[in-house]
């Protein structure tokens, strides 16, 4: 379960002009790399399969931000369906964390974890926490942010991550949940961005390496 929809690396995604995309984004995009529908379908399975999994526990769902708060809020819906449709159903309560870990396309030295208070996982034990997050390269955030948790002594964790990329700086991290594993190539769109924009943008898109210098801080 869980297992990952593989994009291969000779993959180049689809020609941008037979989807939607908003005018101001048109010159900044090389292609459409996973189209919303496909995120969308891949996203419900997801959620079938954490539900099956986490049996009838409470799940605290903290998403992390500001990347993952659409596949988080898309992935919700679905297990909210699950819910209200299946023959059993999981009690679930949310959190969120900001993380602050690139600049332009580089990751920084420190990540920055804002929202620390976590209000949700305070004074409870036996938590289940899933956390979900868009995209993992390195491993770097998602570790420092399990050691964070650590504190709360939770009794499981399970990682969510729509994307995990395929490179030589990640040293063999990998999330118990992986929407698809993609070659390295810098992506945006579907709330993942480059320096705050792109977020608006439906399908996950290659940038332009001319756009990186348009829109660089």
């Amino acid at each position: 379960l869980g297992t990952p929809r593989p994009i291969n690396f000779e993959y180049f995604g689809y020609n941008k002009n037979l989807f939607c995309i908003p005018k101001h984004y048109e010159e900044d995009l090389e292609r459409v790399f996973i189209p919303h529908g496909l995120i969308l379908d891949r996203t419900e399975r997801l959620a079938r399969d954490i539900m099956q999994d986490m049996g009838s526990h409470h799940i605290v769902a903290l998403c992390v931000l500001k990347g993952g708060y659409k596949f988080f809020a898309d992935l919700l819906d679905h297990i909210k369906a699950l819910n209200q449709n299946g023959d059993k159903s999981v009690p679930i309560t949310v959190d969120f964390i900001r993380i602050k870990s690139y600049c332009n396309d580089s990751p920084t030295e420190k990540i920055s974890i804002v929202g620390e208070e976590l209000c949700t996982l305070n004074g409870k034990g036996n938590l289940f926490l899933s956390l979900f997050q868009d995209i993992i390269e390195t491993g770097r955030t998602m570790k420092a942010l399990l050691s964070k948790l650590k504190d709360n002594e939770p009794k499981m964790v399970k990682v969510v991550s729509l994307l995990v990329k395929r490179t030589h700086r990640n040293p063999g991290y990998r999330p118990d949940y992986i929407g698809f594993e993609i070659p390295d190539k810098f992506v945006v769109g579907y709330a993942l961005d480059y320096n705050e924009y792109f977020r608006d943008l439906n399908h996950i898109c290659i940038l332009k390496e001319k756009a990186k210098e348009k829109y660089k801080i």
